[in-house]
């Protein structure tokens, strides 16, 4: 195949949208979300390190105004993530415990999730956003690319910000997928659909008890999913 004819291929294949304004798709994003008081969505988790998958995990979200989540976890085991508006909780049935931290002090991924139950503003989680290079083969969807705003502490000790990106619907505005990459190398995808606005969602959703027996454990940050941790 000639390199020329192989580059045009490759454009043809690759959508671009160079030009364009950003923050066209980030307002529609923002204002698809805003005026829900209640979500719920499927997810579709998955770390992965060097390019190998490491873990894939599947559920149920719920999103509550202002600043309260419920991330049921049913495959490939159960497991709880739950921010109350005060704390963050992540229970593991199977091991018998529960890790608890204030949400300002979490930089587990989930939270910064929690714009969608909160004011909606994605500057709040991104310093800056722009048109990905390249764009998904679903010409439904943009790509956003996203510089991390890093919390205090990683400011303070030179840790380099995490890397993101956002799909986005581009007809709907509906977040369908949001990928971040520490900078260790371990990715983060997560994918979304099915979405619904103002679902019934009782108080107790956004609530954690931890069952009788079950140890406690405090720390600075939760892991960004069982097993696994954002570098």
């Amino acid at each position: 195949m000639k390199p020329g004819f192989a580059a045009f291929l490759f454009l043809t294949l690759v959508p671009t949208l160079s030009g364009e304004d950003p923050q066209i798709y980030v307002r529609k994003l923002e204002s698809t979300y805003k005026h829900a008081h209640t979500m719920h969505a499927k997810f579709l988790q998955e770390y992965s390190e060097s390019g190998r998958v490491t873990r894939t995990e599947a559920g149920v979200a719920y999103f509550r105004r202002p600043g309260k989540m419920r991330w049921e976890y049913a495959s490939p085991e159960a497991n709880l993530f739950v921010v109350d508006g005060k704390f963050a909780w992540f229970y593991v049935p199977a091991d018998h415990t529960v890790s608890r931290v204030a949400t300002r002090e979490s930089n587990d991924w989930r939270t910064p999730l929690a714009l969608l139950a909160g004011e909606m503003k994605v500057n709040r989680v991104c310093s800056r956003v722009k048109l990905a290079a390249e764009q998904p083969r679903d010409t439904n969807l943009v790509r956003v690319d996203c510089a991390v705003r890093g919390t205090e502490k990683e400011t303070k000790s030179g840790k380099p910000p995490d890397t993101a990106y956002f799909e986005i619907a581009k007809t709907s505005g509906e977040l369908r997928r949001v990928v971040v990459t520490g900078s260790g190398g371990v990715r983060m995808d997560m994918q979304f659909s099915d979405w619904k606005f103002d679902p019934p969602a009782a108080d107790e959703l956004f609530r954690f008890q931890p069952p009788k027996g079950v140890a406690i454990v405090d720390g600075d940050e939760l892991l960004a999913g069982p097993g696994q941790s954002l570098p």
